[in-house]
């Protein structure tokens, strides 16, 4: 009796916490969802898990629903004697077309979504992402010939805990803040100075590999203003949990201005 009720308190509260979903830009105590998308491509994976998961919450309550009444229909307690199974060819053909075609609904809007995860817009920025033992680098080459053969770059380690202000996040600040702007084609060169590493933004639906003497590519286009938290997604090392990522968006013309900053233009 005692077990009936802690497992059902425990559903209950289990649901509620379903029932309020945390979205936001940064990971939250008991978030079972996922973060906001700020880009159109982690708008295609949102839709892409809801139409999934109306799949999954069909097959699953039917496949319950099978086992319920198997238990029912050949419980021994309920029937002595054990109740034939007949072969239906109608029924045979029904359960073997009927996931084909679930799997065909579903195989659809998937290729549509990979196609357009690995179409390369026409870029108006590129960014180069460096990973090292454990820190990021970021570097921007675009405007190589306004600064006489400088390149833009700095590197972003993390904020320790001691160093932290008021609401910044544990393990997931950094002292150098990567802005980007928003509304602009943005294509990322992504790679390794040492070991395995893997550039991920779940906001921007974004786990790219860096592999040492390899360039991997991505694009993004931000849709919105605001600050993004990320984490290096692949063991790398002892540090593996202590090189975290702050992307923030801004307007064009506050990027413009911090490019000014860090071309010394302003002066």
């Amino acid at each position: 009796m005692k077990n009936g009720i802690f497992v059902l308190l425990l559903s209950i509260s289990v649901i509620l916490r379903l029932a309020s979903l945390n979205y936001c830009d940064a990971p939250r105590s008991w978030q079972v969802s996922l973060q906001d998308s700020a880009t159109p491509n982690f708008e295609g994976m949102h839709f892409f898990h809801n139409y999934i998961l109306l799949f999954l919450l069909v097959v699953g309550i039917a496949v319950g629903w099978l086992l319920f009444k198997v238990i029912v229909l050949f419980n021994e307690s309920t029937h002595k004697k054990a109740i034939l199974f007949t072969h239906a060819a109608e029924l045979e053909i029904g359960w073997t077309l009927l996931p084909a075609l679930i799997l065909l609904m579903i195989a659809v809007p998937s290729f549509t979504l990979l196609y357009s995860l690995d179409d390369n817009i026409d870029p108006s920025l590129t960014l180069k992402v460096i990973g090292h033992q454990w820190y990021w680098s970021y570097e921007f080459s675009d405007f190589y010939q306004l600064t006489g053969g400088k390149i833009i770059n700095f590197d972003s380690y993390i904020v320790n805990t001691e160093d932290l202000t008021f609401g910044a996040f544990r393990l997931l600040e950094v002292d150098n803040r990567l802005i980007l702007p928003i509304n602009l084609p943005i294509r990322l060169l992504i790679t390794s100075a040492d070991v395995l590493h893997s550039w991920a933004v779940p906001s921007f639906g974004i786990k790219i590999d860096a592999c040492p003497g390899r360039l991997s590519q991505g694009s993004l286009f931000l849709k919105r203003e605001g600050v993004f938290y990320g984490q290096c997604s692949e063991i790398c090392g002892i540090n593996h949990g202590f090189m975290p990522i702050v992307v923030k968006s801004v307007n064009h013309a506050t990027f413009l201005a911090w490019l000014s900053k860090k071309l010394d233009l302003g002066n």
